[in-house]
């Protein structure tokens, strides 16, 4: 008895001490914080949640639980600030955000990074079970109704899921004005912010401030929320962060936290510096003391400098005034000539030829692009007439590796399925989302890249064009890839969103057969796959034209939906042609898809239409499995070279 007297007494004594628990990191040298994934303490005393590791996840959090409720249920009073600093690898290019979480583990287990910031999983999220309260840092707009992200740079208040409970863009209410200033959370440079929850009027405040201005008296984030439904009597305190394939390294430079009062200010004096951001400063060359020099070593200076003239020579680039502009999107040539070792040709993805002044407008606006099933690109490099894309680095590669020529991994009807709407909300983006409308004009299963969880994302912007909302587009090229190219496309060269949708038809038809647009027979004709299956629906035996590789595991109504759906795309009327809307609308069976028997489809309106339109070499070209008609018939002054940033 006396023994379970001592032990009630220990527990008690660590309870209450727990209820009124405080501390304070002004850096985290000596600091014990329980860590893992890719979490690190720095020699310098940062907190480096990430680093440059891609599709990885890193936690921080308190080592020992954290009473939360007193003995009636209710949630304590607490209060937190900490310091961060969001620093992308490239300036403007950004890649998701840090929380500050309140979580029944230390580790989250099972957590994804990427989107779900290392908190949740494509399952969990959302669901009342997991006990967890954080306020997001996020930096990435995704588009994703799930998420319901208001732009690519907020504060949220999350229970249970990435849904925010509330939010609001990122900024701080003056003190002497009361108007709301912006903040740009991957500006590089150090913020604070508060966490405060009044556990008597059951009210969470979210305070956001550059380091240098003090806590403003106005919270950004203010919201009557009583957490006791929310929260265990027990809980850790923390910070979760993740990457994707933009690298950004996610740092909290100091810490303070209080159970039932203030959280103690941060020196901020005694706060670690964050890393040099830029290049390193060259060594001057000294020329004091130069005539004592030895004629030996004055042979080795002169060789070394023809050395540096060939070199700069070599990777020497042309700025010229109209570019000035266009800055931080220009890569070096150097740099990238580094990271593809050489321009290895496993390193290229593609090429052609273009226009270069206006061309390079289009490219640095389309940069601006974002959304998680596109593949972001990051800039451009020009040199000696050869242009240069850069495109954020796909793991997995192209969709058409995992469907063709007997791939060595296949992927099942639900990954493709995934693949298949993933590509039509970046294609609805595109032509109604975005402040311009982006034809892509090149929509082919060889241009959708899948990321490391194997979600589509449409990449390689080369061809694309832009132009307002309301007007008509002006390209009169022909432009794109044979199998894929709508008859009046062929006809006029004036590309528009409705020859987006027909090729994203025949994009359906191989994603879901598994062969390609068209097919070369050594001792017949050439396969046209829009024909092909259009017989097996006039036969009433549709299904019988998918892929036999997804074997018996496969969702008959999902499958008969995209081949459907591949045909509806594929008409050669274009207003008969639904939008990327209405497509998106037939994925989600939001709405029924229309009985193609009442639209008048018939062989001649379905076929690729060989001779409208095309020329005999044309067509001849056609036999190359994935020759593009822009190697051919586009005119302009540089090579096309785009390239994965690595």
């Amino acid at each position: 008895m006396l023994f379970k007297a001592i032990l009630l007494l220990y527990v008690l004594v660590c309870l209450a001490a727990s209820q009124d628990l405080s501390f304070r990191y002004n850096g985290f040298r000596s600091a014990n914080l329980s860590l893992d994934g890719i979490a690190e303490i720095t020699s310098s005393g940062l907190l480096r949640l990430t680093n440059d590791t891609r599709q990885q996840k890193g936690h921080a959090f308190f080592p020992h639980p954290v009473t939360f409720k007193n003995s009636n249920g209710s949630v304590f009073t607490f209060s937190t600030t900490f310091v961060f600093a969001i620093v992308p690898l490239i300036a403007g290019v950004t890649g998701q955000g840090i929380a500050f979480a309140i979580a029944p583990t230390k580790g989250l287990p099972g957590s994804f990074p990427s989107q779900y910031l290392g908190l949740f999983n494509e399952t969990n999220n959302g669901n009342d079970t997991n006990h967890v309260v954080a306020v997001e840092l996020d930096t990435v707009y995704s588009y994703d109704s799930k998420f319901g992200d208001i732009n690519d740079n907020h504060v949220g208040i999350d229970i249970n899921g990435l849904r925010s409970y509330e939010s609001a863009p990122a900024g701080y209410y003056t003190n002497s004005s009361g108007r709301l200033t912006n903040l740009t959370l991957a500006s590089s440079q150090p913020m604070q912010i508060w966490v405060e929850y009044d556990g008597a009027k059951k009210q969470l405040n979210v305070t956001l401030a550059p380091i240098n201005i003090g806590k403003p008296s106005i919270p950004l984030l203010s919201v009557v929320l009583d957490l006791s439904p929310f929260l265990r009597d027990a809980m850790y305190v923390g910070f979760s962060s993740s990457t994707a394939s933009v690298l950004t390294s996610h740092y909290v430079l100091g810490w303070s936290y209080k159970m039932n009062g203030q959280a103690q200010a941060l020196d901020l004096a005694r706060l670690p510096k964050l890393p040099r951001i830029g290049p390193k400063e060259r060594s001057k060359f000294l020329t004091i003391g130069v005539p004592t020099i030895s004629v030996s070593v004055v042979f080795i200076l002169i060789s070394g400098l023809f050395y540096f003239i060939r070199r700069k020579r070599k990777f020497a680039e042309v700025l010229e005034d109209w570019e000035l502009d266009y800055g931080p999107h220009r890569f070096k040539y150097k740099d990238l000539y580094i990271a593809t070792k050489g321009f290895r040709d496993k390193e290229l993805l593609g090429s052609g030829g273009f226009g270069m002044k206006v061309f390079i407008a289009e490219i640095v606006s389309i940069g601006r692009l974002r959304h998680r099933n596109l593949v972001t690109l990051l800039g451009y490099c020009r040199r000696k007439g050869e242009l240069l894309l850069v495109y954020d680095y796909m793991p997995n590669g192209s969709l058409d590796k995992y469907l063709y020529d007997q791939p060595r991994v296949t992927l099942n009807w639900s990954q493709r399925f995934r693949v298949i709407k993933g590509v039509a909300s970046g294609l609805f983006y595109l032509h109604e989302e975005w402040e311009q409308v982006v034809i892509h004009r090149d929509v082919k299963a060889s241009n959708v890249l899948l990321d490391g969880e194997l979600n589509g994302r449409l990449g390689d912007f080369g061809l694309a064009r832009l132009y307002d909302h309301g007007t008509d587009p002006q390209t009169t090229h022909i432009v794109g890839t044979l199998g894929y190219l709508a008859p009046e496309h062929a006809r006029t060269g004036k590309a528009t969103t409705k020859t987006d949708v027909y090729a994203f038809g025949a994009f359906l038809l191989e994603v879901a057969c598994g062969r390609r647009p068209i097919e070369r027979r050594e001792q017949a004709d050439d396969v046209i796959l829009l024909d092909w299956v259009f017989s097996f629906w006039v036969r009433g035996e549709i299904l019988e034209a998918r892929d036999p590789n997804l074997g018996p595991n496969y969702i008959p109504e999902e499958v008969e939906l995209v081949l459907k759906l591949g045909l509806l795309c594929s008409h050669s009327v274009p207003e008969a042609r639904p939008s990327m809307r209405q497509v998106l609308q037939f994925l989600e069976w939001d709405i029924p898809l229309p009985e193609l028997s009442l639209l008048g489809l018939s062989a001649s309106g379905l076929t690729f239409a060989h001779p409208e339109g095309f020329s005999e070499f044309s067509m001849n070209m056609a036999l190359s499995h994935s020759s593009s008609v822009a190697e051919s018939l586009l005119s302009g002054a540089a090579d096309f070279l785009p390239f994965f940033f690595t």
